[in-house]
């Protein structure tokens, strides 16, 4: 059985050992070691990274009680130099004592007990049993968090056996029924888990909570500890900064501002509104003089949702199949008042196909999109030579 380093201490970052076995599966390389500090994945935390002799750790595995190491090659010689990436263990141990802390507050604060965890890359979850945490309680639930963040309380992790356990206050029993490991946050909570953590709750540094959602009858809350929570904090600052300068004021009016620029964006799409439809009335008069068996025309500078506008507002005065092209977006509507015998949808369906475009629509709208210009091109002139010879015939 590997000696689990990490359970004597979670700091322990280098260490010598002995390579007892190597394996090559189809997902690739492997190796057992004598005792490692690498942590494998489980009870929601992730595994740990680092090197053996220099050699990147892809992922780490626990299989039969043994902690397997899959590695980017294959190591020489059975001696081993091991180094834990410090950086992402110590982020493991920040965000899982945080979760421990976080949970024990919504639980003691408004009985909200967790009923799952998950810690990812860029954020971590908990879901706790309650759909009532309305921002005061949540403003309640983090001022709590925080406060016993700065009382330093001490996380210690011990083995207990079957029967001391019955004597501990857990709000959830372990599933295992041997070498049951103990991780207590002083006059906090006493839990069973196998992850690593932190000392005291001060070096969790700060907890935010960042947003919730509800989650199959539980709310789910994300949230940062420690560095996260300072690298997202700079980040809003420096987003916050680029708005105080676009809108050259303070961050205290930026909301203001913005709900002035809304205002006034709303005003200038009402009066472009207005507008389009003018043009659209003057272009429609247009291409009706100009058309014959088919009206045709493409456009540079029209949106698909504008070319839809025009082709019903054209449609509404001729009985003629309209076809619009976008030479900057490569697509093509088809239009027509229900009159024309070929339907709209039912022809795009015939022959996209053959000029590798997606679309379809109904008997009288119908739009496709090209992989590339050329196609859009080809398909539209082939489309207009078959209305063309159809009316015609």
């Amino acid at each position: 059985m590997t000696h689990k380093l990490y359970y004597d201490s979670a700091y322990q970052q280098e260490w010598q050992t002995t390579i007892l076995e190597k394996s090559v599966r189809e997902d690739g390389i492997y190796v057992l070691l004598e005792e490692t500090a690498f942590y494998p994945h489980g009870g929601g935390q992730p595994c740990d990274a680092g090197e053996i002799n220099g050699i990147p750790v892809l992922d780490v595995l626990l299989e039969e009680d043994e902690v397997l190491h899959k590695l980017e090659r294959m190591p020489e010689g059975m001696n081993a130099t091991c180094k834990v990436d410090w950086q992402l263990r110590f982020d493991h141990m920040q965000q899982h004592s945080g979760q421990h802390l976080l949970s024990a507050v919504c639980r003691d604060l408004y009985g909200a007990n967790t009923v799952s965890f998950h810690m990812g890359t860029d954020y971590c979850t908990i879901d706790v049993e309650t759909l009532d945490l309305d921002p005061l309680k949540l403003a309640a639930i983090e001022t709590e968090v925080n406060r016993k963040i700065y009382e330093n309380r001490a996380i210690s992790s011990y083995y207990v056996t079957p029967e001391e356990l019955a004597q501990l206050p857990l709000v959830k029993q372990p599933k295992v029924t041997k070498d049951i490991r103990i991780v207590e946050i002083k006059c906090v909570e006493v839990n069973a888990c196998g992850g690593t953590h932190v000392l005291s709750t001060g070096e969790i540094g700060i907890i935010k909570i960042v947003k919730t959602e509800k989650q199959k009858g539980n709310t789910r809350l994300y949230f940062l500890c420690g560095f996260r929570a300072l690298v997202e904090f700079n980040e809003n600052v420096r987003i916050l900064g680029a708005l105080s300068g676009k809108f050259n004021t303070g961050k205290d009016e930026i909301m203001d501002r913005i709900a002035k620029w809304e205002h006034e964006h709303k005003l200038v799409q009402t009066e472009l509104t207005g507008l389009k439809e003018k043009l659209d009335e003057y272009l429609a008069q247009e291409l009706l003089v100009e058309s014959q068996d088919v009206i045709a025309q493409q456009f540079e500078d029209k949106s698909l949702k504008d070319m839809q506008n025009l082709a019903m507002k054209v449609a509404s005065k001729t009985d003629l199949p309209i076809l619009f092209l976008s030479t900057s977006e490569s697509k093509v509507v088809f239009a027509h008042s229900g009159q024309y015998a070929q339907a709209c949808g039912a022809f795009f369906k015939a022959h996209l196909g053959s000029y590798n475009g997606k679309g379809g629509g109904s008997d009288k709208l119908a739009q496709a999109g090209f992989s590339c210009g050329e196609d859009a091109f080809a398909f539209y002139k082939f489309a207009v030579a078959q209305f063309t010879i159809s009316k015609r015939s």
